[in-house]
This record gives C-alpha cells, sequence and structure tokens, in this order.
C-alpha cells in the first residue's frame, strides 16, 4: 500500500517553472493601476492564493478601491498580460516532474494539480505544455482545480477537498499536499492532509518554508516518489 492516495501539487514554482512571471506581471499590473509600486513584502503575504482574492488584497494594502468591481477590473487586465507573457516566455516543467507523475501514477497514486490560476490561464500552461487531464494512463494527470472553482483560495483548504472530490479520494490522511509558498503549506495543514511537503523551486527557501507548518521539505516535486 501507498503512503498515500493522492498528491495534490501547486502548478507555477512547484511543477511549473515558469521564472515568477505570474508575480512580476501581477505587480506591475497592480502598479499601474494604482499609481504606485507594490511593497515587496506586501506582494510577498498573497503569494500562493488566487490571483483575484491577491490583486484585492494588495488594493487593500496600498490603500486603494479594493471594491468588486475596480477588482474585476484589474484582474482582467492581468490575465490578458499574463497569457501574452506566457506566450512570449512558455513555462516549462521543472526537471524530473513529467517522470514523477508517471512514477505516482503508475504506483496507483492520482495526481491533481491545484492552483490560484483561473481555469483560462491554467488551461493555456497546459496546452503549452501539452499536457492533458484525465484517467486513462497516458494522459499527464487525474485532475485540475482553479482558484475560481472554490469559494475561497489558499490557506483555506477547498482546493485541496476539490481535489480529492475530483479523484474520489475520501481519506485526507492519505492526501499529500506540495507547494513552494506558506499559503499552499497552510492550505494543506488546514486541509488535515496527511503529508504537507514544501520545495524551495520558487519564491521561498527551505528556511523560510521551514517556519509553516509542514511535514517535509524537498529539494523539489520531482523527489515526491521518494515518499511513497
Amino acid at each position: 500500500m501507498t503512503a498515500f492516495q493522492l498528491a495534490a501539487l501547486d502548478m507555477a514554482g512547484t511543477t511549473v517553472d515558469e521564472g515568477g512571471l505570474v508575480y512580476d506581471v501581477l505587480e506591475s499590473t497592480v502598479a499601474d493601476a494604482a499609481g504606485e509600486p507594490v511593497p515587496h513584502d506586501l506582494l510577498l503575504r498573497w503569494k500562493g492564493t488566487s490571483k483575484w482574492e491577491a490583486i484585492h488584497g494588495l488594493l487593500r494594502g496600498l490603500g486603494q478601491d479594493p471594491s468588486t468591481a475596480q477588482v474585476d477590473k484589474i484582474f482582467d487586465g492581468f490575465g490578458e498580460r499574463l497569457i501574452t507573457a506566457y506566450r512570449e516566455t512558455p513555462p516549462q516543467p521543472f526537471p524530473g516532474v513529467p517522470e514523477m507523475f508517471q512514477t505516482l501514477r503508475s504506483r496507483g497514486v492520482k495526481v491533481a494539480l491545484q492552483t490560484g490560476y483561473s481555469a483560462e490561464i491554467a488551461a493555456a500552461i497546459l496546452d503549452g505544455l501539452d499536457w492533458t487531464v484525465g484517467p486513462a494512463p497516458e494522459d499527464t494527470v487525474d485532475a485540475v482545480v482553479t482558484s475560481d472553482l472554490v469559494a475561497a483560495s489558499r490557506p483555506a483548504p477547498y482546493l485541496v477537498f476539490r481535489c480529492m472530490e475530483a479523484t474520489g479520494v475520501s481519506d485526507v490522511r492519505r492526501v499529500l499536499v506540495a507547494g513552494d509558498t506558506p499559503n499552499d503549506l497552510g492550505a494543506g495543514a488546514n486541509a488535515g492532509a496527511g503529508f504537507v511537503v514544501g520545495v524551495a523551486t520558487g519564491s521561498f527557501t527551505h528556511d523560510q518554508l521551514a517556519t509553516e507548518p509542514h511535514t517535509h521539505l524537498l529539494a523539489s516535486t520531482a523527489d515526491l516518489p521518494t515518499l511513497l
């Protein structure tokens, strides 16, 4: 019996290397709309959550208008800029990640991607990577859950729970959650996941992630098979 039945994995910075573009675009879009720079520590606070919620939080932190209409307007512009940026600099999987997917799935582990992206942006990334979603052995992962499908993004646990629903896994103790931000780890802990794994391939170092709730710290999600 494998130690975990489901791996619910973040995308940007965890399984997908997009060079931090998402946060560069988020910062510049909000700064342009607000007419002032976004402090680095404020941006860090919102990494790993839904980008709509991040824009709302950044505006509020800047003392700007955080109304739904204003956030919607900025979010639409952010999405357009990000998709353009990804076309110009296509994201790539981190080394060993596709092989990790195959290893886990061959051992009977379901693999779900869960992300603060909207469905539209996630689909554009998956298309660019030529990753497919479904139960067939030739598919890349079993499911994808995006932040616009849940009531609240990380550190709320709902993305993890939706991954469980999508893959038919009912025991949260047999779920592994992995990510590169404190909000990723917070979501895993809030869900009660048996494995909460921090990886240092994104915005935060192991030392920074070590202060957050976790069960394991790994160099990369490519190393997840060592936990089976």
